[in-house]
């Protein structure tokens, strides 16, 4: 029809495509069922790196003249704290505690590190076509060098090491490298997830060669998960279920609970 659009791509983030690799139920009860949202439970690990981002975000913003310093981050960490998911007030206390020494060590090393790089993007949601779906992807920070190397940086709250065939192999961070690849065709991409807790850090520089074999690899993925048949679908146990917030509705769904112990079970993919 004159004038009609045409439907929208679906989009695919990392989220959601580890989500899927996790488990193919969990996938389809977060973001295709409606029951789903009635069935989540808030998680303090959540709570405790949203809240870390959000400081970070304000400290590496140059716009924002309010987290400057350690006083004025830690102020900011006790006012945009977000309570959800902690069980006891001694438990958030002592995440609070934990979030405030993080804050003092990463600013006071960020201080005396000698750098040659300027932040472009903060907190910024990129998307890239990839043929039957739409790659989206909110990156952390990204880095501009004096050499022209474009730095995608990830924090990680939860973290206390990382080496770089942690970045070689996640998902997220290869698809910020395909993400900035093409903002930035002509530039050296690199990848840096910072271990929030330890401030350790390790990076890996993007090969073009095996970028492109990632995104052929990314792509056939997005046509597996979009293809995916839900219907009459019976949910699959796995060694995460007994965790999982969904769990009560697979069992509805026809899950099949093993008599076996975890430990004597092969649960396979």
């Amino acid at each position: 029809m004159p004038g009609s659009r045409a439907p929208r791509k679906p989009s695919l983030s990392p989220t959601k495509i580890t989500t899927f690799l996790a488990c193919p139920d969990k996938f389809y009860w977060t973001y295709l069922s409606d029951q789903g949202r009635y069935y989540l439970r808030s998680k303090s690990y959540y709570s405790f790196g949203t809240t870390l981002h959000g400081v970070l975000q304000r400290f590496h913003d140059a716009r924002d003249q309010g987290v400057q310093t350690v006083d004025q981050a830690v102020a900011a960490l006790e006012d945009s704290w977000i309570e959800a998911g902690y069980n006891t007030p001694g438990e958030m206390a002592e995440a609070m505690g934990e979030g405030k020494v993080i804050l003092e060590n990463y600013i006071q090393k960020f201080e005396t590190t000698e750098r040659d790089a300027t932040t472009i993007m903060i907190e910024r949601q990129l998307r890239r076509d990839m043929g039957e779906f739409t790659l989206i992807g909110r990156l952390d920070r990204v880095d501009e060098h004096a050499d022209g190397t474009i730095e995608v940086i990830d924090y990680k709250s939860g973290r206390q090491s990382v080496e770089p065939s942690d970045i070689e192999f996640d998902i997220a961070m290869n698809c910020y490298m395909l993400l900035l690849q093409q903002g930035y065709p002509e530039r050296p991409i690199r990848a840096t997830i910072i271990a929030l807790r330890s401030g350790e850090s390790a990076s890996v520089d993007l090969e073009p060669a095996r970028m492109e074999q990632f995104k052929e690899d990314l792509s056939e993925l997005g046509r597996i998960i979009l293809n995916q048949e839900w219907e009459g679908r019976v949910p699959e146990y796995k060694d995460l279920c007994s965790n999982c917030d969904f769990f009560p509705l697979c069992q509805r769904a026809g899950l099949v609970v093993p008599s076996q112990s975890p430990a004597e079970f092969d649960f396979g993919g």
